[in-house]
């Protein structure tokens, strides 16, 4: 599980540890009735900012454009049950590992493991960690969207990371992914919407008007998912698409 904590050194590094010198989160002081536990007030903001932190992590990663498409496909299966939450959200992150593995890689073995050995401090590792993630980063961003973050500032050069700020790469990063997810929708939701109309129809056509499409529409839509072995070629396009 080590390899899924190494986005968090990224994201803390790059807010919380900006300076040599960080403030505590918290400071315990004496006092009346004893120890007093307070929150410096130069740290709130970034206590502020935890419970945003998983999704800020996943933001960073290949799962927003995943996650999307599995939610889209159960949608289109009309299936709004199964599979359940837990399920797609659970293949979601084994896929996202699966595709971020080589940035991960990269990133323990040039930035956490000198970091552990204290070969780096941590704005150093976090300095290096930066770098593949932006990498690959980069490279799933369409230059339109980084150019809409990137307008104003004439040292952002595309074609090397180390020029693009993380604050700009990171919106662009997720509108690009989110555009990518829908097109990839797109094409998965198509067929069921096919199914979804012929059924209407010939239902419709036989005055069974009272009975709902979906009741029929479903099992036709499982049995071709199916039959095509649907999963195999969904998760295999998504790995295809980073």
């Amino acid at each position: 599980m080590r390899i899924l904590v190494l986005p968090c050194v990224l994201l803390a590094s790059g807010a919380v540890f900006a300076a040599e010198s960080s403030v505590p989160l918290l400071s315990v002081t004496p006092g009346a009735g004893g120890q007093v536990i307070g929150v410096p007030g130069a740290s709130l903001p970034w206590l502020l900012l935890f419970p945003f932190l998983p999704a800020l992590l996943l933001a960073f990663s290949a799962f927003a454009r995943i996650a999307v498409v599995l939610f889209l496909l159960r949608q289109g299966l009309g299936s709004h049950t199964a599979p359940p939450n837990l399920v797609l959200s659970g293949l979601a992150v084994l896929l996202t590992i699966f595709v971020m593995s080589p940035a991960l890689k990269t990133i323990d073995a040039v930035a956490y493991q000198p970091f552990l050995s204290g070969a780096l401090n941590f704005n150093d590792a976090a300095a290096k960690a930066a770098e593949p993630l932006k990498v690959f980063m980069l490279r799933q961003t369409r230059a339109e969207d980084l150019a809409l973050f990137t307008a104003d500032d004439r040292t952002v050069d595309p074609k090397r990371a180390e020029t693009v700020p993380l604050a700009a790469l990171a919106p662009a990063f997720l509108t690009s992914e989110l555009k990518t997810a829908f097109q990839i929708g797109f094409m998965v939701v198509l067929p069921f919407l096919i199914i979804d109309l012929v059924v209407a129809a010939v239902l419709t056509a036989l005055g069974m008007i009272m009975l709902p499409p979906q009741l029929v529409s479903l099992p036709l839509k499982l049995l071709l998912f199916v039959s095509v072995d649907g999963w195999h070629l969904l998760v295999g396009s998504l790995i295809g698409s980073f």
